[in-house]
């Protein structure tokens, strides 16, 4: 089955740059349709208290805050799908129709904004999901300022993993940079950066075999593997931080739009246009350099405003799905 309306502009993903494209482009009168899947506000759902987020000096809670985002769109017209896109079959033609499955329906439209966002690549050990917000962590930026004056520990050996733990070394006691080798891919000087900070540590060759909650719930303990040798010891910490990548969600684009070797959808410089004309990426599924709210917001906006001139600038071709829909 085949909508009958041609959209304006469907928005896959919703998170930061979802729901600020769909704000945009609402304003702008393109009545934008988000298919903003099952688990709708991204990786914001997943968070508790977000302090570093413009607008909220007393600091919100991730869930609060993706509400009000979504709510603020809505308020401007934008209609929401709360269902995953299965299938998108993007034309390669300026002003050809795109088709986004979803739902068993197939939607026409002229542009498409790419936010499906990326996931923490996790360790995929006993209790790291159970102690997600107590005590486990996959951002020190946003969560560090929770662990001042209490031990911590960083899991991850590139650059992100000295990034996060000089940055949490300036909350915590002491912070165990965990890797599982004796070498990093860490950068020469983010690696002496790290070594040269008093309060950080590191420990290898080890790797994670399970997180442990104390009597009131929270992390106390990581039970650790030394690599070669088999031998087990536990480690005492507040506070973990995982560090070991991102994922993005591009499978739906995959062999469509041009993906970078780890897998972020690649725009043109510093637009969000695409090799396909009138898709735009934007968010955590293009940027493997920031990944913070704000900046999925901004690029959000950037791929409406992207999105508005591509479709001002760009006749719709006159194809025989198009007449079939009109009709």
């Amino acid at each position: 089955m085949s909508s009958t309306k041609i959209e304006n502009v469907v928005i896959i993903g919703s998170g930061p740059a979802g729901y600020t494209a769909a704000l945009y482009t609402a304003r702008a009168d393109l009545e934008p349709l988000v298919i903003e899947g099952f688990a709708w506000g991204g990786l914001l759902q997943q968070t508790t208290e977000v302090e570093n987020f413009p607008g909220y000096p007393q600091g919100v809670m991730g869930p609060e805050m993706m509400q009000q985002l979504r709510d603020q769109a809505e308020r401007f017209g934008t209609r929401m799908v709360t269902d995953d896109a299965t299938a998108l079959k993007l034309s390669d033609q300026p002003g050809g129709l795109h088709e986004v499955e979803v739902g068993g329906e197939t939607i026409l439209t002229r542009s498409v904004v790419l936010a499906m966002g990326a996931e923490h690549r996790k360790l995929a050990v006993p209790g790291e999901e159970e102690l997600s917000g107590r005590g486990v962590s996959y951002c020190a930026t946003c969560d560090a300022a929770f662990f001042r004056d209490v031990p911590t520990v960083i899991v991850g050996g590139g650059d992100s993993a000295m990034e996060e733990a000089l940055f949490l070394a300036k909350f915590a006691s002491k912070v165990v940079v965990i890797h599982r080798r004796d070498e990093f891919r860490a950068s020469q000087i983010m690696l002496d950066r790290a070594r040269e900070t008093d309060n950080i540590q590191f420990l290898t060759p080890f790797a994670v075999d399970e997180f442990v909650a104390g009597e009131n719930g929270a992390l106390s303990t990581l039970k650790l593997r030394n690599t070669e040798t088999g031998d087990q010891q536990d480690l005492e910490a507040k506070g973990a931080f995982i560090a070991v990548g991102h994922v993005p969600t591009s499978e739906l684009v995959e062999g469509q739009i041009v993906l970078n070797e780890d897998g972020y959808v690649g725009v043109d410089g510093r637009s969000t246009r695409t090799n396909r004309p009138g898709v735009f990426g934007a968010g955590d599924l293009v940027d493997h350099t920031y990944r913070q709210a704000i900046t999925a917001a901004a690029s959000g906006c950037q791929a409406a405003l992207d999105a508005e001139w591509y479709l001002r600038d760009t006749p719709q071709l006159a194809t025989a799905d198009a007449d079939e829909a009109s009709a």
